[in-house]
């Protein structure tokens, strides 16, 4: 459907959104997501029926027209895995952090991932031109200063124009299979902390989340000292969530990390109160073992099982023939999952599978 830029007031456009909208209602028990369509057109009338200011109907139409956006960038490509590359938008070409974020692009896109940046200067600049325009997406957002979109995705069909940071932000996560963070300031530091917190409460899905120092650097040794002293060892979080994020100087070591979280770990996703696990391939009797040995602590009851698809699970048709583990995760030790997750895929035998992990 087209996007129309309707003006209140004018006869003619209020007449063809009714008529879409009659149109849609009639047909919407066809629609294979009806249900869903149903429940946002009947908040968006409810809110027209409350007390609301202009700047509330702003933010509504503003956050939708962005979403609906990335939404059509982003479908087409859906079944590819994405890498999110963040850091310093001051960073120059001469700075060895450029250097580095060029050719991490360069190799992350060379296994077969795609990678997304903010579409701005320095490393995002970076990370577009070692990808190159058509292994690559721009999530870029309109600022007073350091934000025009960089010549390497300026143009792009899949360079995308955000008004607002938070809907910007959710598709930077929605649309990412892993993090790489370079050393940046504020705006790196609070992409970093909302992936963190995410992770750690189980509102993301799990995924790797990268920091890559320049060799010998120490920004994110340093960081991860901050961590360790004034959170860590004050109980503000478990020691296993630092198993959350990896720390390299390595562009080499960085993509190998990535590309081994998805070895033979698939996805996983909530079935009610099952968590369950999909597999690119079968684990062995003796790795399941291990598995139920070295995580017991974390299931609140039995353990971790091979499991056919769920029956809520039988419309996600295209992974329908993967393996499953499932279990009765506590719901709280997401430092321990990510633990687990590399423990899936690091079995103590060849398992003889051809990995594609850039696939969904």
């Amino acid at each position: 459907m087209n996007t129309v830029n309707y003006k209140a007031g004018t006869k003619a456009e209020v007449e063809a959104l009714a008529k879409s909208l009659t149109d849609l209602l009639q047909n919407i028990h066809d629609h294979p997501h009806g249900d869903l369509i149903l429940r946002a057109l009947h908040t968006i009338l409810q809110t027209s029926t409350q007390e609301t200011e202009r700047l509330d109907w702003k933010l509504i139409a503003g956050s939708l027209q962005d979403m609906q956006k990335a939404i059509a960038v982003f479908h087409p490509y859906r079944h590819i895995r994405k890498v999110s590359i963040f850091g310093s938008a001051r960073s120059s070409p001469q700075d060895l952090e450029y250097q580095q974020a060029k050719e991490f692009a360069e190799c992350i896109t060379s296994h077969g991932f795609l990678v997304l940046t903010g579409a701005g200067g320095g490393i995002m600049g970076a990370g577009n031109e070692g990808a190159g325009r058509d292994k690559s997406f721009g999530l870029n957002i309109d600022l007073p200063f350091e934000q025009a979109a960089n010549p390497f995705i300026d143009g792009s069909d899949r360079l995308v124009h955000f008004r607002y940071f938070f809907t910007r932000k959710l598709f930077f996560l929605r649309e990412s299979d892993a993090i790489a963070l370079f050393p940046g300031g504020f705006g790196t530091q609070d992409e970093f902390f909302e992936c963190l917190t995410l992770s750690q409460t189980g509102r993301g899905t799990p995924r790797p989340l990268v920091l890559i120092d320049k060799p010998q650097g120490d920004y994110w040794r340093q960081w991860d000292q901050y961590i360790q002293k004034h959170l860590q060892e004050r109980g503000f979080i478990s020691a296993e969530d630092r198993s959350l994020y990896s720390i390299t100087d390595s562009v080499s070591e960085a993509c190998q990390i990535i590309s081994n979280f998805y070895r033979i770990y698939h996805s996983s996703r909530w079935v009610d109160r099952t968590f369950v696990i999909r597999l690119n391939c079968p684990i062995s009797d003796r790795h399941l073992d291990r598995l139920n040995q070295q995580f017991a602590d974390i299931l609140v009851t039995g353990q971790i099982q091979r499991s056919a698809p769920l029956p809520k699970e039988m419309k996600d048709l295209s992974i329908l023939h993967l393996p499953r583990l499932v279990m009765q995760f506590n719901q709280v030790s997401y430092g321990r999952l990510q633990e687990l997750i590399w423990a899936i895929n690091n079995p103590d035998e060849e398992t003889g599978h051809n990995l594609y992990p850039e696939r969904k």
